[in-house]
């Protein structure tokens, strides 16, 4: 397996369209980063759910995914599964959130993911954060769109363990989706692994990145 450091990240920004998506796309990369990084910032914009309990569970959540990190989180307030009708919305919170950051690692969904409020926002972020590595996350979900990703983050068993636990904890009105469960979750991580050559993984779609191998 190829494998490429980043260098030192210090700042890292993470969006999701939905309360859960970030957990759920990268929860395990961000456990596995902020525990080896003390102190790292982390810039999270999540643009539905604000001001209801899916709130209160994703600030929960995230602080929980991000152990000693120095976490800032927006929750907005977009309608969920109605994003294409509040696109300047969208894009001035996207472009807020640029104002506010030089990331050196930017998570968020894939640009070809089937659901239209994932694949806005992931359009959103490679125009926001053009000189920026944009790691595409993936959700598993109905619409059966998982393809071939270009990119790994190997986990832990313990990590992968950990992602499981908090998803279920802190997302309780998640619980009755029929794919919201332990098996889902630590199926794909399985499989992203054999494909990494790890035990478990999470994998990531990127849209372009440029190599600086002189050095």
């Amino acid at each position: 397996m190829i494998r490429l450091g980043s260098g030192r990240l210090d700042r890292i920004v993470a969006v999701g369209a939905h309360c859960d998506d970030i957990a759920i796309g990268a929860g395990g990369t961000l456990l596995t980063m902020c525990l080896a990084r003390p102190g790292v910032r982390v810039d999270a914009l999540v643009l539905s759910g604000g001001g209801s309990e899916r709130e209160q569970e994703e600030r929960a959540a995230l602080a929980a995914f991000c152990p000693g990190a120095d976490l800032r989180l927006s929750v907005d307030k977009l309608p969920d599964g109605r994003f294409p009708a509040h696109w300047e919305e969208a894009k001035a919170a996207v472009e807020e959130l640029r104002e506010r950051t030089e990331p050196d690692l930017v998570l968020a969904p894939r640009t070809d993911d089937a659901h239209q409020d994932h694949r806005g926002l992931a359009k959103l972020m490679t125009t926001a954060f053009r000189d920026h590595l944009v790691l595409g996350y993936e959700i598993v979900k109905w619409d059966g769109d998982l393809g071939r990703p270009a990119a790994y983050q190997p986990l832990t068993g313990q990590i992968a363990e950990r992602k499981v636990r908090l998803l279920q904890e802190h997302y309780p009105s998640q619980r009755h989706r029929p794919w919201y469960d332990r098996e889902a979750f630590l199926g794909l991580a399985r499989i992203r692994g054999i494909e990494s050559h790890a035990r478990y993984a999470e994998a990531f779609a990127v849209t372009k990145l440029t190599l600086d191998l002189g050095d």
